[in-house]
């Protein structure tokens, strides 16, 4: 199973610190990096930039390539690729896969 994901990073409204995305999933009651699993001829890049609107509402600026995590789930063992992104704009709305999000320091 493929998934891919962000460091989804933005700028205080001051601009003196860096805040970083977290997202509440219900369905696993965990806070997440945004990720997820790749659609049929998506690729990771592709997948990451649309899972991060769709959970955050966030529109991105790509910034680069972090690194692949590999891991066991129930459902097999799972690869999900992370990529570095400015949040640019867009608005958080609560919805079945993510009811929260956070900005952390």
């Amino acid at each position: 199973m493929r998934a891919a994901g962000t460091v989804l990073w933005r700028r205080t409204e001051d601009g003196d610190q860096v805040e970083v995305a977290l997202v509440h999933r219900p369905r696993y009651d965990d806070w997440s990096l945004p990720k997820g699993k790749l659609h049929d001829g998506e690729t990771e890049l592709t997948a990451a930039v649309r899972e991060v609107e769709e959970e955050l509402g966030s529109r991105v600026a790509v910034s680069r390539f972090i690194s692949a995590a590999a891991y066991d789930t129930h459902g097999g063992r799972k690869q999900a690729c992370y990529w570095v992104m400015r949040h640019v704009d867009g608005e958080f709305t609560p919805n079945d896969e993510v009811d929260d999000a956070r900005w952390l320091p």
